[in-house]
């Protein structure tokens, strides 16, 4: 069961939170700000961090610098504020995703699970879809027998759809995660390399599909066993 830390000194926020992170069975420390935060992270172990900006005492900025000098856990940031540069700002200093207030609780559990998965996929190494196997270290994909090496960007556009199965990410979140939150290219650059993706692995020879979300982005969508 994994241990979620959720800092903020708003305590109706704090409340439905932790409530909706308990229903979908995960176990949570609260924190009301910063410095009680830090304290908890010292005492137990934590598999993620859910952290307001604006806080009394120590504010989340400084509890994700603290977070991220001494723990490798994903961290999500909360916040009102939703300006570009306070969310720049967050990814700088080492936050994994963010989140600006009110939110959809619906969408709170879709980032903390899509965190959790990625993170365990990071330390694993690798990733299996309907038994296909994407091995990080070598940008390999085994399948049908075989293994095909990819370029990196292909593999890392395909790892992040594949670690996020079933959700529809958006342009921009595939180029932050694949070409990083300081990518000044084209967006089209998403679509080129989807088609290549799809043209390497086709649907009727692997049990995956990468659908295009109109208007919204893209989501892989797995179709067999």
């Amino acid at each position: 069961m994994p241990t979620i830390l959720v800092a903020d000194d708003e305590p109706h926020i704090r409340e439905l939170v932790c409530v909706v992170l308990q229903r979908e069975g995960h176990r949570v420390l609260e924190a009301q700000d910063g410095r009680q935060a830090a304290d908890l992270l010292e005492q137990e172990p934590v598999h993620l961090a859910v952290i307001d900006v604006m806080m009394p005492e120590v504010d989340g900025w400084e509890l994700c610098a603290f977070v991220r000098e001494h723990w490798d856990i994903p961290i999500l940031m909360l916040t009102a504020l939703g300006e570009t540069s306070h969310k720049v700002r967050g990814l700088r200093m080492g936050a994994d995703d963010y989140l600006v207030k009110p939110f959809a609780p619906e969408e709170l559990v879709a980032r903390v699970e899509a965190l959790l998965r990625r993170y365990r996929i990071q330390a694993d190494g690798a990733l299996d879809i309907a038994g296909v196997r994407l091995l990080q270290d070598t940008y390999e994909v085994q399948a049908n027998g075989e293994r095909m090496a990819l370029p990196p960007k292909e593999f890392q556009l395909l790892f992040t759809l594949a670690s996020s199965a079933g959700r529809t990410l958006s342009r921009d979140k595939l180029i932050e995660e694949v070409w990083g939150y300081d990518y000044e290219g084209d967006e089209r650059t998403v679509d080129v390399h989807i088609k290549r993706l799809r043209d390497k692995f086709p649907e009727d020879a692997y049990p995956f599909r990468i659908r295009t979300v109109r208007g919204l982005g893209y989501r892989l969508e797995v179709t067999g066993t």
